[in-house]
C-alpha cells in the first residue's frame, strides 16, 4: 500500500518528471548583465527575502527511483550553499571567451540533487555588453522559460521607481464595433481555428511516423554527443527588428523567425560551396529543416500575483505549462530577403491559429498517464528526433528593471539537455535583442560564424526595409 505524503510535500508533475530523466535531463541557463559592479550581500539578502520563499525553490526533487511517487519535499535552504562567487583574475584577457568556457563547464558539472536545483554565479567582470554578470542554472523540472521570466520580475524592480514591480506589455484586444460583423469574424475564427487544427495535428503525426530531417552540418556526426556544449550570446538592437517589422506590417516574432532561417540558409550554402566531397556537396533546394517551437500554454499572470506569493509565502500555479509545434523551415538562397519573413509569417499564423500546441501537451500527459514514464520518454525523444532545431523566444520587460538593487543591460536564456545539435533562444529587453546559441561543438564548431550570419541577415534585411520606405516615400 502506497504511502500517503507528508503535510508540504507535493507530488511532482508529468513534465517536471520527464526534464529530469537521463537523456532529457535539462536545465535552463540564464545569464543577466549588469551595469555597475555586483555586490553579493545584496544578492544573498534579496534572494532570502524572494525566491526563498518559493516552494519550488526550497523543496528537494525526490525523482521516484524505485517505484517511489515522486514529490517535491520542502527543505531548510542555505543562501550561501547556491551562491558562488569564483575568484577571477582582473588581468583575464578575453572577459568573453572566458565566460563563455565558464558557463559551458557549469552546465555539465554535477548539481547536488540533495539541494533545491537551482544555483547562481556571480561575476565582477567587464564584458562587452556589461560591467558584471549574474549566471543562473535552473533544473528545467522547477518551470520553463516563461515562468522563470516571470519570477526575474517579480524579484525586480522599475529603476525609474525602486518600490514599482515591472509591467508587461499586454496584448491588444480589438473593440467590438458592431455586433453582427463581431458574430461573424467570431464564427469564421472558429472554422479556420477548426481546419488548421486537423492539418497541422495531421502533419504533427506524420512527421513522427516519418524519418527524420535530412543529413545537414547541422546533425549530428559519429562522435557528437548530440547535446550543446557551448553557449555563446549576441546583443543586438531591438529598434533594427522594429525597422523591418513595420515596413513589412508584420510582427517582432515573424522578423526574429524570418531572421533565424535566413541566418542559417546562408550558413549552410556557406557550407556547401565550401565541400569538396562531391557525395557530400548539396543544394539548398534539397535540405528540409524542422524546429520545435515551444508555446506558453498557460494564461497571462499578473507579476503582482508572484510578488505576493513570495511575500507571504503562499502557493500558486507554477511549474512547466507549454506545447510544442514542429515547424518546417525555409532553407533557401533568396534574393529577396524579405521572402524568409513571409515564409515565417504564414506558418507561424497557422500555428497560433491551431490547437497544436494543446494537442501536443495533452498528448504527452495522456501518454504518461495511459502508458507510463518509459514511453513518454520514449515518446519525448521521437519528437526531438524528427527535428534539427529547437527555437525559443521569450519576451522580457520593455523598461529598465533592477534586481536587488543592481541595474540589469541585458537577460540571455538558453536550456541545455535535449537531444539537439542546436538551441536557438532570443530573449528582449527594453530595445535589445539578445541571440543565444547553445551548439554541440562536434557539429557546429563554428558557432560565433553561425550567428554572425543571422547578424547579417537582419542587417541586410533593415537596408532593404529603409529603402522601401524610401521608395514608398517618393512614390
Amino acid at each position: 500500500m502506497e504511502k500517503q505524503m507528508i503535510v508540504g510535500e507535493v507530488p511532482v508533475s508529468p513534465f517536471s518528471r520527464l526534464f529530469s530523466m537521463p537523456g532529457l535531463d535539462c536545465f535552463n541557463i540564464v545569464t543577466i548583465g549588469f551595469k555597475h559592479e555586483a555586490n553579493p550581500s545584496a544578492f544573498i539578502e534579496g534572494l532570502k527575502n524572494t525566491l526563498l520563499n518559493h516552494p519550488r525553490f526550497s523543496s528537494i526533487l525526490e525523482t521516484g527511483v524505485g517505484g517511489k511517487k515522486a514529490k517535491w519535499i520542502p527543505t531548510k535552504v542555505k543562501v550561501e550553499d547556491h551562491v558562488v562567487v569564483p575568484d577571477i583574475d582582473p588581468t583575464i584577457e578575453n572577459p568573453d571567451q572566458f565566460l563563455e568556457d565558464y558557463t559551458s563547464n557549469m552546465v555539465f558539472s554535477p548539481i547536488d540533487m540533495s539541494k533545491p536545483l537551482w544555483e547562481m554565479h556571480i561575476f565582477n567582470m567587464k564584458t562587452s555588453y556589461a560591467e558584471s554578470l549574474l549566471v543562473a542554472r535552473f533544473h528545467h523540472s522547477l518551470g520553463d522559460g516563461m515562468s522563470l521570466m516571470s519570477l526575474l520580475l517579480a524579484c525586480s524592480r522599475k529603476t525609474s521607481d525602486p518600490e514599482a514591480l515591472p509591467n508587461l506589455i499586454a496584448p491588444k484586444k480589438s473593440k467590438v464595433t458592431n455586433i453582427l460583423w463581431s458574430l461573424v469574424a467570431r464564427v469564421w475564427f472558429i472554422i479556420r481555428l477548426m481546419c488548421n487544427t486537423f492539418v497541422e495535428v495531421f502533419n504533427f503525426l506524420l512527421i513522427l511516423c516519418s524519418v527524420r530531417d535530412a543529413a545537414t552540418p547541422l546533425m549530428e556526426k559519429p562522435s557528437a554527443t548530440l547535446s550543446p556544449n557551448k553557449f555563446i550570446h549576441r546583443v543586438i538592437s531591438l529598434d533594427n527588428v522594429k525597422i523591418v517589422k513595420n515596413a513589412m506590417n508584420m510582427t517582432v516574432n515573424d522578423v526574429i523567425v524570418g531572421m533565424v532561417q535566413a541566418g542559417l540558409s546562408r550558413y549552410l550554402s556557406q557550407k556547401y560551396d565550401s565541400e569538396t566531397n562531391v557525395k557530400l556537396k548539396r543544394s539548398l533546394e534539397n535540405v528540409c529543416l524542422r524546429a520545435v517551437v515551444f508555446f506558453n500554454l498557460r494564461s497571462n499572470k499578473k507579476i503582482e500575483d508572484l510578488a505576493k506569493m513570495m511575500a507571504k509565502r503562499s502557493t500558486s500555479r507554477w511549474g512547466n505549462s507549454i506545447g510544442y509545434v514542429m515547424i518546417p523551415l525555409w532553407m533557401r538562397s533568396e534574393s529577396d530577403i524579405f521572402e524568409y519573413i513571409r515564409r515565417a509569417k504564414t506558418i507561424m499564423d497557422r500555428k497560433k491559429l491551431s490547437l497544436e500546441p494543446l494537442f501536443s501537451y495533452v498528448l504527452l500527459k495522456l501518454t504518461v498517464e495511459v502508458f507510463g514514464f518509459k514511453a513518454l520518454r520514449t515518446l519525448a525523444m521521437r519528437i526531438f528526433g524528427r527535428s534539427t532545431i529547437i527555437l525559443s523566444n521569450v519576451a522580457g520587460p520593455s523598461e529598465e528593471i533592477s534586481l536587488f538593487d543592481h541595474q540589469i543591460s541585458y537577460v540571455a536564456a538558453s536550456i541545455s539537455g535535449f537531444p539537439q545539435a542546436l538551441i536557438v533562444h532570443i530573449t528582449s529587453y527594453v530595445n535589445k535583442v539578445i541571440i543565444n546559441l547553445g551548439v554541440d561543438l562536434d557539429v557546429i564548431p563554428d558557432p560565433h560564424h553561425l550567428c554572425d550570419h543571422m547578424v547579417e541577415a537582419l542587417q541586410m534585411m533593415k537596408s532593404a526595409a529603409e529603402e522601401k520606405c524610401s521608395t514608398d516615400l517618393n512614390v
